[in-house]
């Protein structure tokens, strides 16, 4: 019980930072005018966001951490070496999110850096992770605990690991497009993990993951009562990359890579249907969707925002409840 205790303490007290953080930090973005720009092909659908103030996600990435320095104080949290790992991706992806934001708001408009430039900055710093993890003494094996396989994967390990956090960095970006969407899905993601670290005791520092995934949880559930419908802000790239790399960097090092199929099954779909979208595209001169990633398909449907927002959530739901039966108890 007492984990559990920590776990509530550490959520409400990152919850408590964010909120207040966020009174202060809005009014300071629309004075600095760091706004919105929305696409010319959602102007439609859109327009009445234009001009929100983005970089947002640092309403939930700095209570994030201040609330992790308050407890390592209190003596409520080890500083551990898995938590180091997962705080470099954090930060790292976050401040790559911030350069892109940056730009665009430099430039009036919506190009940031090139989509070639992010990918050589977030393999950059999966890189880095796997030799922090591999240094750490962790080996190249692939488990799937609910079978009872472990796969040494050698050398392609590292691609592997590149793969799943520059794909789950990517997949969240791509769902930020509805008020509320990505950072209640990151909600629902990292509370399935914080429950999965907590029950995987072989890792060393386990608590210490999972705690920090009840922290995060907390600061996004303060972020949301900005970001929800009508939203006051919006988390931009430097939110939605740190979130998804995050997501993957603790799987990865809980040793439950599968189990983010699951988790991260909503973000996953949405980066599905762009890809199919493009390949259908390119193959057939025929798009399977009205539009893409996948919620904006149900927006050319002529559903409301807040709907497609509550549907997705309820999917999340039910997938993160099977990642943690799958995850921790099979």
């Amino acid at each position: 019980m007492l984990i559990l205790a920590k776990s509530l303490l550490a959520l409400m007290v990152s919850f408590i930072i964010s909120v207040t953080f966020g009174l202060f930090t809005i009014p300071l973005l629309k004075k600095m005018h760091v706004k919105q720009r929305v696409s010319i092909f959602l102007s439609k659908l859109h327009n009445k966001k234009n001009g929100i103030p983005t970089m947002g996600g640092v309403i939930f990435i700095i209570p994030t951490i201040a609330s992790i320095i308050i407890l390592i104080l209190l003596n409520k949290l080890e500083f551990s070496n898995n938590l180091f790992m997962i705080l470099f991706v954090f930060v790292s992806y976050a401040i790559l999110g911030f350069i892109d934001d940056y730009l665009i708001i430099k430039r009036n408009n919506n190009k940031g850096l090139t989509e070639i430039q992010k990918l050589l900055g977030q393999t950059l710093i999966a890189l880095i992770f796997f030799v922090i993890f591999m240094k750490s003494g962790r080996e190249p094996i692939l488990d799937i605990h609910s079978i009872g396989i472990s796969i040494n994967m050698g050398w392609f390990y590292g691609f592997f690991l590149l793969f799943i956090l520059v794909a789950s960095s990517n997949a969240v970006n791509l769902t930020d497009g509805l008020d509320g969407l990505a950072g209640g899905l990151s909600v629902i993601s990292f509370f399935a993990f914080g429950i999965i670290s907590l029950g995987s005791t072989w890792i060393a520092g386990n608590e210490e993951i999972g705690i920090f995934c009840f922290i995060l949880v907390g600061a996004l559930l303060g972020f949301l009562v900005y970001n929800a419908h009508p939203a006051k802000v919006i988390m931009g790239d430097t939110g939605s990359l740190s979130l998804g790399a995050t997501l993957a960097a603790v799987s990865i090092i809980t040793n439950h890579e599968i189990s983010l199929i699951v988790v991260a099954g909503v973000f996953v779909i949405e980066t599905l249907s762009v890809i199919i979208q493009m390949m259908s595209y390119k193959t057939f001169h025929k798009r399977v969707f009205l539009m893409t990633p996948l919620h904006h398909h149900f927006e050319k449907l002529g559903w409301h925002e807040t709907d497609i927002v509550r549907m997705f959530y309820v999917f999340g739901m039910l997938l993160g409840m099977g990642a943690v039966i799958y995850g921790v108890w099979i």
